[in-house]
């Protein structure tokens, strides 16, 4: 009987809000056979999966404006989507909810180049934006590993990075102004296309808000002069403490690469295997330095790099002698998960910030507790930082292994508070971590995060359940975790 009324309320629903949305929509962008469905019931984190109740993949800022108006009247949640490339379920469907699709956002419409800006839409790939800009010497700095699929509007959600992150900033600091609208479908515009506008900051706010305050449906970026010059060149070092120390060293002595990368022996060889890139598979870890600025500048940060690196015991030191061998390390740099997914069939990547000081230290727990939970974990940090991305490798077909797998990655995000760090560098939280958000923030911090949601989004409609965990969720995840209880996050409440 309960099934049948929930079915019912279900078929209702659904028979209303198409009804609704059809007044401005094209039926064909309004989604909601099963089977075609199915292409949005998750992103890259693939654990975990929800069929909505409709798709819409709006081509307007009006029609989108219209999704939200209809949705705010019917209180129907919205979840908003772009390439589905992110890792932490942040745009999974919400049972009974509208999966919003942004992908036909896909324009560049400004490219302004005495100000260095362009205005783009949210569904542009990340990669078509440096494409579309390097005929005049200009990039977009943010560079994920998944820069040839994931779109803008995507890396805003997740405040994303790269591996080029640590001179030239994650999403947040190359993005001047976004167009967004409300879950009540009003346009508004935060920030400027000025270097600073005035009032709060919300253009910050909003980036890394992972769709939980307004759908974006603009975004003015930053764009850099291409460097003048550039060296790369990689490092291999004999244990994993060496390479810890060179890092630390490095930005100690007051050198700011434009991309520090560590990667353990595993993770070298799978890459390798793939790439054939030349990484020398016989060292314990690899650090990949690119030094970029006038020739004077980068030769003279060079040098002194070797040195550190030498004094640190580095036995094999190659630099790229032309921009062929530069991208070649790169390339296979940001081939590692590809390369790694040939190792297991499942991979649970993790995402992790850390002090620089603690490098070695969390290196050799991880590895620790992969022992522990007699599972494999390759280490892959964007070192310069502290991001740090290690892999657990494992069977989801094995129940025994899925389970240890999500315990030991709760033990390492754990396990970066500890050491004075936070459970996120770029891929958020969504729904992977929301229960480590109970460690990382008191109640009190919360609560406000919880009045900034109501600020927006008054219902609680926009991605609900994702990101920030209710403080009843919290209170027994914290006396379960107290007790060593066992709670595996995909069977707690969402809401």
């Amino acid at each position: 009987m309960t099934i049948s009324v929930e079915h019912n309320h279900r078929e209702h629903l659904l028979k209303s809000l198409v009804a609704m949305l059809g007044q401005q929509i094209p039926t064909a962008a309004i989604i909601t056979e099963i089977e075609q469905l199915r292409a949005f019931e998750c992103d890259a984190f693939t654990t975990m999966r929800q069929l909505p109740l409709l798709t819409v993949l709006p081509e307007t800022i009006e029609q989108v404006q219209h999704v939200m108006r209809c949705c705010y009247q019917l209180d129907i949640p919205v979840v908003a989507r772009g390439a589905g490339t992110g890792l932490t379920a942040g745009s999974m469907p919400v049972e009974n909810g509208v999966l919003l699709g942004m992908s036909r956002f896909d324009q560049i419409h400004n490219i302004d180049l005495d100000n260095r800006t362009a205005l783009i839409g949210p569904g542009v790939r990340n990669q078509a934006v440096s494409d579309a800009t390097a005929p005049y010497n200009l990039y977009f700095a943010p560079d994920p590993s998944s820069q040839l699929a994931c779109s803008v509007g995507g890396n805003v959600a997740e405040n994303a990075g790269g591996v080029h992150c640590l001179k030239y900033g994650l999403t947040v600091h190359n993005v001047l102004e976004l167009e967004i609208v409300t879950i009540e479908g009003e346009l508004i515009t935060l920030g400027s296309a000025a270097l600073d506008a005035a009032g709060y900051d919300l253009t910050a706010v909003m980036t890394g808000s992972e769709g939980l305050l307004g759908i974006v449906v603009k975004i003015r970026v930053k764009l850099l002069p291409i460097p003048e010059y550039k060296k790369v060149m990689l490092a291999a070092f004999a244990t994993i403490e060496d390479a810890g120390h060179a890092i630390a060293a490095v930005i100690g002595a007051g050198i700011i690469p434009a991309g520090l990368e560590m990667i353990d022996q595993t993770g070298i060889r799978a890459i390798e295997e793939l790439m054939h890139a030349g990484y020398p598979v016989d060292a314990a870890a690899v650090i990949i330095c690119e030094l970029d600025g006038s020739a004077a500048d980068v030769e003279d940060e060079l040098n002194r790099v070797i040195r550190i690196f030498r004094a640190l015991n580095a036995d094999d030191i190659q630099i790229a002698s032309n921009a062929v061998e530069s991208k070649r390390i790169w390339a296979a740099r940001k081939a590692a998960f590809p390369a790694l997914a040939r190792l297991a069939p499942d991979n649970y990547i993790m995402d992790g910030t850390i002090p620089r000081r603690a490098l070695s230290q969390v290196w050799n727990q991880i590895n620790q507790l992969a022992e522990e939970y007699q599972l494999q974990v390759v280490n892959v940090f964007h070192a310069g930082d502290g991001n740090m991305h290690p892999s657990i490798l494992f069977d989801s077909s094995d129940e025994s292994q899925h389970q240890r797998a999500f315990e030991l990655g709760t033990r390492i995000l754990e396990l970066c508070i500890e050491v004075g760090g936070t459970i996120s560098g770029e891929h958020g939280i969504g729904l992977e971590k929301i229960n480590q958000m109970c460690l990382q923030f008191s109640s009190s911090e919360l609560q406000q995060f919880h009045a900034l949601k109501r600020a927006f989004d008054d219902k609680q409609l926009l991605n609900p359940g994702k990101q920030i965990p209710t403080l009843a969720r919290c209170a027994e995840f914290n006396a379960m975790h107290v007790h060593h209880g066992d709670m595996p996050f995909p069977h707690l409440e969402r809401f």
